[in-house]
């Protein structure tokens, strides 16, 4: 059941990054070009990339987000935005408690130390203020189904090991507010389905779940709400199956 009071917050949000273009060129060519247009080559403004646009959605408790668009939308990046890692130049986001993301199921493993031990790393890093991690690592690491490969170098494992490891160590603790980008891509089908379950089991004991994907079968089968984006703007945002069928009837 839903809360009325939203986890996140996202108003007129707008962020952007300046292009800076270099030319490899020889001398020649540079001497021709300040000759031929002197203004564009000595007064030329970085060209402007604007990611988001006057982004304005809530999260609330209980709302498995999933968020679709083709490359280059702004999905990542107003992931990053939520959990802190970039400032929007406009607007604002709130959110109310504890943001958790994972954007690479490589974020802070060191591939010569074992399964195990990256686990333990990982734990470390999600979960900073719990001072006992040996129960939630041992527990993750038998439900990722990684049997003896555990204690095996992180450096030979296939990506959809690395999934399943990653995933298992993120979904142990409730968390406000998760972000999931991509990261369920390298799993297989069959550990996509568990770790899907495991999810909609954390959400009931937990805040939210944002979850950025290309496959409107993963959106469908985990989450209960879809926005699109499209060149960084918010397309729609609605019920999954109405949402599903507008994306891919646009593509």
């Amino acid at each position: 059941m839903q809360d009325s009071n939203p986890i996140v917050t996202a108003k007129n949000v707008s962020l952007h990054f300046e292009l800076q273009h270099y030319f490899h060129n020889s001398i020649r060519d540079k001497f021709i070009r300040a000759i031929t247009n002197p203004i564009e080559t000595f007064f030329k403004e970085n060209e402007i990339l604007r990611i988001l646009d006057d982004v304005n959605f809530e999260i609330k408790k209980g709302d498995r987000l999933g968020i679709i668009g083709v490359n280059g939308t702004g999905k990542t990046t107003l992931c990053r935005c939520l959990v802190g890692m970039y400032k929007p130049q406009k607007g604002k986001i709130v959110v109310n408690g504890v943001a958790r993301g994972i954007f690479d199921t490589s974020t802070g493993i060191m591939p010569e130390l074992t399964g195990r031990e990256n686990a333990y790393l990982l734990a470390r890093l999600f979960y900073p203020t719990i001072k006992d991690l040996r129960p939630i690592v041992e527990e993750a690491l038998t439900f990722s189904e990684l049997g003896h490969f555990v204690d095996i170098q992180f450096k030979q494992y296939s990506k959809g090991m690395q999934s399943r490891l990653a995933l298992s160590i993120i979904s142990s603790v409730p968390a406000d507010l998760l972000i999931l980008d991509e990261v369920f891509d390298g799993a297989d089908v069959f550990f996509q389905t568990k770790i899907a379950n495991r999810m909609k089991k954390l959400i009931e004991n937990s805040g939210a779940v944002v979850f950025v994907s290309h496959s409107v079968d993963q959106v469908r089968e985990l989450c209960n709400r879809l926005m699109i984006l499209d060149s960084g703007k918010v397309r729609y945002d609605g019920p999954v199956d109405k949402g599903i069928e507008i994306y891919l009837n646009s593509r």
